[in-house]
């Protein structure tokens, strides 16, 4: 018997619609997969790298080519952590199309989950993550990793305004930093 699962996506809400979001994908039982922090200097955290191995290189290309396999996606600041993955992601407000030709008056009848209209699946946040996760589990493979790579599921927030926009990019950009208070370090 599977267990009863609770969505943690925001009830009704269009994940295809335009607009900013962060997410964070984490390694199964958080495993270190991806890279290694190296402080260069124990006293100043600036001095901080981040050094990618050969599966953060994949993380960290696959990311990328999701913009570029995407024409309504939009990469923002994001870093491929030893061992979770931060990212901001932006649609650009095409992705949110119907993949039905059923007049819109129509379209309630049809309501996907959430009671939202029924979308391109390619182009929602979730099947944008999904494809990420199962290319680099894909290149994982062929490198000789057995184990999964990913943890069920991803967290995502909404970015709502600029001063959100900011500050998330800015824990983005300073998350080597400050990985030994980092909620994932282990």
């Amino acid at each position: 018997m599977k267990p009863n699962r609770q969505s943690i996506r925001l009830p009704g809400y269009d994940y295809a619609s335009a607009g900013w979001y962060f997410v964070t994908i984490c390694c199964k039982d958080r495993r270190h997969l991806f890279s290694n922090v190296v402080r260069a200097n124990c006293i100043r955290p600036e001095g901080t790298e981040l050094k990618l191995n050969q599966l953060g290189m994949i993380v960290q290309q696959e990311w990328m080519k999701s913009a570029e396999m995407r024409p309504d996606v939009e990469l923002g600041d994001f870093v491929v952590m030893p061992n979770h993955f931060h990212g901001i992601i932006g649609l650009n407000g095409n992705s949110g199309v119907s993949n039905t030709d059923i007049p819109t008056s129509s379209q309630s009848e049809i309501a996907g989950v959430c009671n939202t209209p029924l979308q391109s699946p390619s182009k929602t946040i979730g099947a944008i993550i999904r494809g990420f996760k199962s290319a680099v589990t894909r290149q994982a493979r062929q490198l000789g990793l057995t184990e999964d790579v990913w943890q069920r599921n991803y967290f995502e927030q909404i970015i709502r305004n600029e001063e959100s926009h900011r500050k998330i990019a800015a824990y983005i950009q300073n998350n080597p930093a400050n990985w030994q208070e980092d909620e994932y370090f282990l």
